[in-house]
């Protein structure tokens, strides 16, 4: 994987993110990247989650004080995070990484230390469920169903 020759005093999101919502599977809605997001880490790696990425954003849980707090915020990087779960994504990352860099994306585009920190925990305590369970490819709908 290439990296920078020089180290980032944080981590830097070199595209916007693209989405096209594309349905909804159990209440939530899914959607699909557009085109690459690509993150540089605090140490020079790239990241590159692929077009044509499913997620279902960051799954915080719909109980109104959670949802209210913490819900339908730090999307690019909870994209990243969901990339990095992955069981085939590149780096492959260990489960703590994966919500280290989680932390480190957030901290780099200002996210206040009152909605990282709590989402972070988040996904230490309930990640483990979703950690390694599907692929970068995985497809909550058939490319066929979906229109980019």
């Amino acid at each position: 994987m290439p990296s920078l020759s020089v180290k980032l005093d944080s981590g830097l999101f070199v595209t916007d993110l693209c989405l096209r919502e594309i349905g909804e599977k159990g209440g939530r809605s899914v959607y699909a990247l557009v085109q690459p997001l690509i993150y540089v880490t605090r140490s020079g790696e790239r990241i590159t989650v692929p077009e044509r990425f499913q997620t279902d954003l960051a799954s915080v849980p719909r109980v109104p004080i959670a949802w209210l707090l913490w819900g339908d915020r730090a999307h690019r990087e909870a994209v990243l995070h969901d990339y990095l779960y992955r069981i085939d994504a590149v780096p492959a990352v260990g489960f703590m990484e994966a919500n280290r860099l989680f932390l480190e994306a957030m901290a780099s585009r200002g996210v206040p230390a009152h909605i990282r920190w709590p989402m972070f925990a988040g996904v230490v305590f309930g990640g483990a469920f979703s950690y390694r369970k599907l692929t970068v490819g995985h497809q909550f709908f058939e490319a066929s169903e979906v229109i980019l």
